[in-house]
């Protein structure tokens, strides 16, 4: 079963150094980190 991302909030990480390859992470989530490609938002996340 896949972790519900509803209430995930994204930001881009502050490694990504700009640019058009960023990743974003959502660290809001009890127990868990996500993270996804900012050029892909509504795509897979990992955890």
């Amino acid at each position: 079963m896949s972790p519900d991302l509803t209430n995930a909030t994204f930001h881009k990480s502050s490694l990504s150094g700009g640019g058009n390859n960023c990743v974003e992470v959502a660290t809001n989530l009890p127990g868990l980190v996500a993270v996804r490609d900012s050029k892909n938002p509504s795509g897979p996340a990992l955890m």
